[in-house]
């Protein structure tokens, strides 16, 4: 059963301004990592920030849950378990890294619920999270922003996980580890919607994937279709044969 389901929508960042995204489907079902590929300027980014509220569609619907989000606020989207981890990190760096991890209950700790069980879990997750957590955000390394970016992004207890180039700046080591910890997520319980440029290391976490240019989506397959695609492997894989996961 779809967890999110796109219908045909249209995003610009004006009305008068030319279409970012055009006319785009896509579904994600429960529990599984779904990945949007395409060059710079492709649209995936703003798909990301459609669903999360960040931009209004300018057409066309979004469901969450069977739920219409189109209307809804950013907040509201939240509460519901969509959690929005964007490009760039985005943490606070004035806050510390406890702090940055509790400012993402709002959603929910009005409830009266602890926040104890979530900072566990973003601990075990993330070791190192644990034992900066009296620092300053400024203060940590890419590989440990991105880290805190994600688990705050967990505080917030989504069903649905939209990461938006993880990767992104870190030296390679980092990069492998992180798409470990991604699957970690994934298998926890939380589904993913994840853009992502290294397509040799996300085709071999994720069950399915779009590719995007020019805003639409123009291939839609099993990771496995994707990878033994050979215009997918032109043009994102080149001519080095890499292992998938058994």
């Amino acid at each position: 059963m779809e967890l999110l389901e796109i219908k045909n929508i249209n995003i610009s960042y004006s009305y008068n301004d030319i279409l970012v995204v055009r006319d785009v489907s896509l579904k994600v079902e429960r529990g599984i990592i779904v990945a949007l590929f395409g060059a710079n300027a492709a649209g995936k980014s703003t798909i990301l920030k459609g669903i999360s509220g960040i931009i209004k569609c300018v057409s066309g619907e979004i469901y969450y849950d069977g739920i219409l989000l189109n209307n809804l606020s950013m907040e509201s989207i939240v509460s519901l378990g969509i959690s929005h981890v964007p490009e760039g990190r985005g943490i606070f760096p004035g806050l510390t890294v406890l702090d940055n991890l509790i400012i993402a209950t709002t959603s929910w700790w009005k409830r009266g619920d602890k926040i104890d069980q979530d900072l566990f879990k973003v601990f075990q997750l993330f070791p190192v999270l644990r034992d900066r957590k009296k620092q300053l955000g400024w203060s940590l390394c890419g590989g440990e922003q991105q880290m805190l970016a994600i688990g705050r992004g967990l505080m917030a207890r989504p069903s649905l996980l939209l990461l938006d180039e993880p990767s992104l700046g870190l030296a390679p080591i980092l990069v492998n580890e992180l798409f470990k910890k991604i699957k970690e997520i994934n298998q926890l319980g939380t589904s993913i919607l994840l853009v992502e440029q290294n397509v040799k290391l996300t085709l071999r976490i994720v069950e399915k994937g779009y590719v995007l240019e020019r805003g639409s989506v123009v291939i839609e397959d099993t990771a496995l279709n994707l990878y033994n695609n050979e215009e997918i492997r032109k043009a994102y894989l080149g001519k080095q044969i890499c292992e998938r996961r058994v």
